[in-house]
Parts: structure tokens; C-alpha cells; sequence
């Protein structure tokens, strides 16, 4: 069974750190692109991070450019997104997808994790 399954999300101030992780099971995660993705409520699901298969390759929204790094670890099927100097416009349900190419569309991810809450308070 294919499965992507997000973790690592939670409740942190302003300035502090979280490291999401994107276990993938039923395939070898290598073979894709992983993107990040968040949805705030009432706000449409938006592009945050996305690394190439090999690893060599990434890509950052602005708005985590410096603050937030995308990794991964291929031995282990698994994405990391770890995150630095959280703002409460951070908070957001995050979500890992895999696609064939290093792309910030959604439209062209195809397997999705169900989401990991993180919360930035003020």
C-alpha cells in the first residue's frame, strides 16, 4: 500500500523550531521529487518546499528562504523539513507530496500524506 505519512508538528512560540518528517511506505521514495506544502483555514494550499530525488537539487517559496530546510534521507524512505525561526503566518496544516519533478504546482504531485498540524503562537 502506498503511504505517505507526515509527523513532527505541534504547538511552538515565535522563534522556536520544529523538524517534520515524511515517511514513505509501499515504494522507494527515491524515485521522486518530495514537496512540502501548507494550508492555512480559508487560505489556499501553498507551496513551501521541494527536493529532487537525488537530493542535489531544492526549491523554497520566499517566505521560508533561510529559515526552513528541506532533506532527505533515502536510506531511511523519508523527507525532513526542518524549520527555524517560526512566525505565526507559519501556522498551517503541512503536507508531503511526491512528484516526478522538481515543481512547485500542486497539480502535479501525486501521492499525499493526510497532514501534521504546527501551530506558531505569538
Amino acid at each position: 500500500q502506498v503511504q505517505l505519512v507526515e509527523s513532527g508538528g505541534g504547538l511552538v512560540q515565535a522563534g522556536g523550531s520544529l523538524r517534520l518528517s515524511c515517511a514513505a511506505s509501499g515504494f522507494t521514495l527515491s524515485t521522486y521529487a518530495v514537496g512540502w506544502f501548507r494550508q492555512a483555514p480559508g487560505k489556499e494550499r501553498e507551496f513551501v518546499a521541494a527536493i529532487h530525488g537525488n537530493g542535489r537539487s531544492t526549491n523554497y517559496a520566499d517566505s521560508v528562504k533561510g529559515r526552513f530546510t528541506i532533506s532527505r534521507d533515502n536510506a531511511k524512505n523519508t523527507v525532513y523539513l526542518q524549520m527555524n525561526s517560526l512566525k505565526p503566518e507559519d501556522t498551517a496544516v503541512y503536507y508531503c507530496a511526491t512528484a516526478y519533478s522538481l515543481t512547485t504546482w500542486y497539480g502535479q504531485y501525486r501521492h499525499w500524506g493526510q497532514g501534521t498540524q504546527v501551530t506558531v503562537s505569538s
